[in-house]
């Protein structure tokens, strides 16, 4: 099967200001066509948002496009290069089964890069053979669609293609490509790899892109670099926040799934929390829990300090004040960190404005939700309402005594009630991607070819803060299980 540029447009505006950087940082690549694509699932509000053709799209050679048989128009197809940490351990790395189509340029003027993930094996793959499986690719687009409705920055999910052939897992599995749609895939590890095995030119001119693609109003700072530092540190103290906030374990934080852009990118053993417990680990490959829950503040302060190690450089030409300016910046994440999640757990209390003792009401109440096994999500959905008698911490005197002293916290505010339960409505979601529900959709989908209860779940999570009755079986906890759910990285 021989590789072609598609003839038809599909709204296709592509730049490829990445692969103008210094060739170091990329490999240009032929494609790895697969023998017979079909589209499984598209994201039409996002295709329209991007300025696509949704019937154009869907056709047979846009297809083609989506499986990595065809490039559209205007593409220079690249996997990027680059290192990480993974699990604490520095290893070299690379796009080893994505490729760069480009970057799409959408109607309003923004820049997307367009990313096929399981397109085949690239000068990175290490021995792998560069393809994905149906279940993984599903579960990305189910989880990262379910964050962008929750309000948290994400990588988000175009289509779903499968590619007619098997790839060889434990088993022998349906092969699948996703189109990822981000603000870039600009990491961590770009730039440890640049610090590492680049230039100091090398290292500049990619701070410069990054910043030029990110953050170009600087605002007269007088030290540029610095400012990325900074920068970068405020956009991950915001996105952990709303992790945390929403309950979600990323699973595998290396310094390579740590984007610049702020999003949450690569979701492989990924999973949301039911009962309250900061050591809650999902993943199969986190054996010593390194990525826990209330692990993930500290872990992206030790990624941001590896970030601005890379920099180092370019911060000063004195490597003892670049080093402090460094550790100053780090520094200040914690706060940040512990500032916007004060913010975001005042709002899902209905508390418009800050007290001393506020730290204390929202720690008290995780420490009884803890001890009493309660539902994460459900505890401040019955708050919310104001039915704590369907929550199991509802006989408990210990919570009794707190909703007295929340309830007391509530009437020191001008604040009405109604205007608090509003806050709190649209602060705390009647429903998340419940693990159960994420696996029901992918059995029936992977084992069966029925997309129907992906759909339905999809479109609940679609407006998570609405409250609908649609919604309310959705946020009902699974079945006690013997078993403790794990989830895999999906390779």
């Amino acid at each position: 099967m021989t590789t072609r540029t598609a003839t038809i447009n599909a709204g296709w505006h592509l730049d490829n200001s990445y692969a103008r950087l210094p060739k170091s940082l990329f490999t240009r690549l032929k494609l790895n066509p697969v023998r017979s694509p079909k589209v499984v699932i598209i994201n039409q509000p996002l295709a329209k948002s991007l300025g696509l053709d949704l019937k154009e799209l869907q056709s047979t050679e846009g297809t083609e496009v989506l499986a990595g048989n065809q490039i559209p128009e205007g593409s220079l197809p690249l996997a990027q290069a680059y290192a990480g940490h993974q699990f604490g351990h520095f290893t070299l790395l690379g796009d080893g089964r994505a490729l760069l189509l480009g970057e799409q340029i959408t109607p309003t003027g923004e820049r997307f890069d367009i990313q096929l993930k399981g397109s085949g094996r690239t000068p990175y793959s290490r021995g792998g053979d560069g393809r994905a499986a149906l279940g993984p690719m599903l579960r990305e687009y189910i989880i990262s669609e379910a964050m962008y409705g929750l309000g948290v920055a994400t990588t988000r999910s175009l289509a779903v293609v499968t590619t007619g052939e098997a790839v060889i897992r434990e088993t022998h599995e349906s092969g699948a490509i996703l189109t990822r749609v981000a603000a870039s895939h600009l990491r961590v590890g770009t730039f440890q790899y640049i610090s590492k095995w680049g230039s100091f030119d090398e290292l500049r001119a990619l701070a410069d892109y990054t910043l030029q693609r990110h953050f170009p109003d600087l605002d007269g700072h007088e030290n540029p670099y610095l400012f990325l530092l900074q920068e970068v540190i405020k956009g991950q103290a915001a996105l952990i926040a709303k992790w945390q906030l929403v309950g979600f374990i990323h699973g595998v934080m290396n310094t390579d799934n740590m984007a610049l852009s702020g999003e949450t990118i690569d979701y492989g053993p990924c999973a949301f929390m039911d009962n309250y417990d900061p050591a809650t680990v999902f993943s199969s490959i986190d054996t010593h829990g390194r990525y826990a829950y209330g692990n993930q503040p500290d872990i992206a302060a030790w990624n941001l300090a590896r970030f601005a190690e890379s920099l180092l450089p370019l911060l000063h030409v004195n490597q003892s004040q670049a080093a402090l300016l460094a550790e100053d910046a780090v520094s200040d994440f914690t706060m940040l960190y512990r500032n916007n999640w004060l913010a975001g757990m005042r709002k899902k209390l209905g508390l418009f404005n800050k007290e001393m003792e506020d730290e204390s009401l929202i720690e008290d109440l995780l420490a009884l939700m803890k001890k009493y096994r309660a539902d994460y999500i459900n505890t401040f959905l019955v708050l919310t309402f104001d039915k704590t008698e369907d929550i199991s911490l509802y006989a408990a005197i210990e919570f009794t005594q707190w909703y007295k002293r929340w309830q007391a916290r509530l009437g020191r505010q001008q604040a009405s009630k109604a205007e608090s339960q509003q806050l709190m409505r649209s602060s705390n979601p009647a429903l998340i991607p419940r693990n159960h529900r994420v696996e029901e959709a992918l059995q029936a989908a992977v084992k069966q070819g029925d997309y129907s209860v992906m759909e339905k779940l999809l479109n609940v999570l679609a407006d998570p803060y609405a409250h609908t009755s649609k919604q309310v079986e959705y946020a009902l906890l699974p079945k006690q299980s013997n078993g403790v759910y794990k989830t895999f990285c999906g390779t």
